[in-house]
């Protein structure tokens, strides 16, 4: 079966160098080309493609318009390519998935030793794995937020939540957070599957989404409740100890970070105050690593198959009994926050640790913690 792709791009040397890099595989075919955004989204409408890969700053629409127009007019997946990882552009293109892209690649370095090549590799994984993504309808206007999760005092309970996402993830683990309160009592960590060099960019948008403040995970750091800790591009994230620990160990399911590696670290540790949440995405990472959360005392839970982009980790979790409940994405904040609802102290906490989350309500967002 042949998929058929849609290139969006102003420029005609990008689009002949995708067509180029994507007819050497036998079954991709290219269904037409678009030189901006308004056309993006009458050839999408007129041709129907499996899967359109667009650019963002175009004349005439913008990617940014032309992806909420077809997320309207005609749901098709998305795979955005970012121009260079910067600031702005990485702003973008995260701005592109919360209306509705799938995922982000960075364009290829010309020129540079092995880049081609590396990108071709990447370009037709994700090709292969987005254009069979199943993608639901948008209204061309803002939704409204989910409300916030209100959160009682208690007794003991849970006081870290662990999160794995991979594809479909970015959007999904924003929805999430976003209806998190400012004052949730847990420690949040989140390993999310994500295109070299986005990480960063990735905790930046979270951050000015939601609520809580949202850090890119640096060596040493110390989890504090009501903070998010997001793993950084090229390390495996561990916590030992109550602190982080980078590791730059080789890919653990092809993967770098790896969901499995940090939530077996957890397993090591006082595994009864640990939530597991695996969310959507391709693949195995992170099943093993739920089970060995759940032996070891911590709650289990993944997202259900209806409001997955791929339903690969979570399956594969339920497959090897390592899933306590399966929860919708709508009502997931709602399920966290019962189990949260008894949290009062810190996850690992030794010695004069609760003087430091005595101050947590007054704690930059902006500030990295050493």
């Amino acid at each position: 079966m042949t998929t058929r792709i849609l290139l969006a791009d102003d420029a005609m040397l990008v689009r002949q160098l995708l067509k180029d890099l994507l007819l050497e595989q036998a079954d991709f075919s290219i269904a037409g080309e678009a030189c901006n955004g308004r056309e993006a989204v009458d050839l999408t409408v007129g041709l129907k493609p499996d899967l359109v890969i667009m650019d963002i700053v175009m004349p005439v629409m913008d990617g940014l318009e032309a992806i909420e127009e077809i997320m309207a007019l005609s749901p098709t997946p998305v795979l955005v390519l970012s121009a260079a990882i910067e600031a702005s552009e990485v702003d973008r293109a995260f701005l592109a998935i919360k209306r509705g892209a799938l995922d982000v690649m960075e364009k290829p370095e010309i020129g540079a030793p092995g880049a081609l090549e590396d990108f071709a590799r990447r370009l037709v994984e994700k090709v292969r794995l987005l254009s069979g993504i199943r993608v639901i309808r948008h209204p061309r206007r803002k939704l409204r937020p989910p409300a916030p999760v209100e959160i009682a005092s208690g007794g003991p309970g849970p006081t870290l939540l662990a999160i794995g996402a991979s594809t479909g993830g970015p959007k999904a683990v924003m929805k999430l957070l976003k209806a998190l309160p400012p004052h949730f009592p847990g420690s949040v960590f989140v390993v999310q599957h994500i295109a070299p060099g986005f990480a960063a960019g990735f905790a930046t948008w979270l951050n000015r989404e939601c609520a809580l403040p949202v850090l890119i995970a640096a060596e040493g750091s110390r989890c504090l409740p009501g903070e998010v800790m997001v793993a950084p591009d090229g390390s495996h994230m561990t916590l030992v100890e109550g602190r982080i620990r980078l590791v730059g160990a080789p890919p653990v399911n092809c993967c770098r970070p790896s969901i499995d590696v940090f939530f077996n670290s957890l397993a090591q540790e006082r595994c009864e105050r640990v939530v597991g949440l695996l969310m959507t995405g391709m693949g195995k990472d992170g099943a093993q690593g739920l089970l060995h959360i759940r032996e070891s005392g911590g709650t289990t839970m993944v997202q259900d198959e209806s409001s997955c982009a791929v339903f690969g980790m979570p399956k594969v979790a339920i497959g090897l009994n390592a899933v306590d409940r399966v929860v919708p994405l709508d009502d997931l904040p709602d399920a966290i926050g019962k189990l949260f609802a008894k949290s009062k102290e810190p996850p690992f906490a030794t010695g004069g640790d609760a003087a430091i989350h005595s101050i947590r309500k007054d704690h930059d967002k902006g500030e990295q913690r050493e």
